[in-house]
């Protein structure tokens, strides 16, 4: 299908480019987006009539989108997410959750001006492109940490700070100490089951032991009698 471009759409072409695209990308985007005009012969000469109006009204929200990417240059928000030791969230960022972000930050997003390939599954800095304009987008960082403070460390340092909770490290410090103590309960056990093991062993002993003599003393017996 060949459609008309009503405005720049990356890797397709610049306003007024007439494009061949697969019909279902025209159906579901170009056209309900207002981005495109299906390339009719009627299409082209309303386009022609219209081009000046558009053109202007094109380089006026593009003006307007470089002012607001100038405010949003280095511009940084925190999620906080709950995340396990290694670093993997319990869940997930989405391009959703970005938007609302930049919006609480004072700049309205949309869902579908962040450019986000996949979700985010980890704790981290993740600098995430928004498209402000057809021909003007900006980097945010995204800050995706387990708390306000780990967070401020990670914008500090670069890094994603990963380990466990506070809880988690001191019974990673007790550790070796729990260890011990269950060894030395383990060795304790197996001391009193082979001291009962023995004990239940000596009448046994004993009565084998008892055997022979009682043996000697009825044949003694039995001789004197004789």
């Amino acid at each position: 299908m060949e459609v008309i471009l009503l405005e720049r759409v990356e890797k397709l072409g610049q306003m007024g480019d007439v494009v061949k695209v697969k019909p279902g990308y025209a159906r579901n985007y170009l056209l309900p987006r207002e981005k495109a005009l299906r390339a009719t012969e009627a299409n082209k000469k309303r386009f022609e009539t219209q081009r000046a109006q558009l053109e202007a009204e094109n380089l006026k929200r593009r003006e307007e989108a470089d002012a607001v990417a100038q405010k949003m240059e280095g511009l940084s928000v925190i999620l906080i997410r709950q995340a396990g030791e290694a670093g993997q969230l319990y869940g997930s960022v989405n391009a959703r959750d970005i938007a609302a972000s930049i919006t609480d930050a004072g700049f309205t997003v949309a869902r579908g001006q962040v450019n986000l390939a996949d979700p985010i599954k980890t704790l981290g800095l993740f600098d995430v492109t928004v498209t402000l304009h057809p021909e003007v987008s900006s980097s945010v960082t995204i800050n995706v940490a387990r708390s306000e403070d780990e967070a401020q460390i990670q914008a500090e340092t670069g890094k994603a700070v990963t380990g466990g909770t506070e809880e988690e490290e001191a019974a990673e410090e007790h550790a070796p100490e729990l260890e011990e103590v269950f060894e030395e309960g383990a060795a304790e056990a197996a001391a009193e089951d082979l001291a009962e093991a023995a004990e239940e062993e000596t009448p046994a002993e004993e009565a084998v032991e008892d055997a022979p003599a009682e043996d000697a003393a009825e044949a003694a017996e039995e001789e004197k009698a004789e």
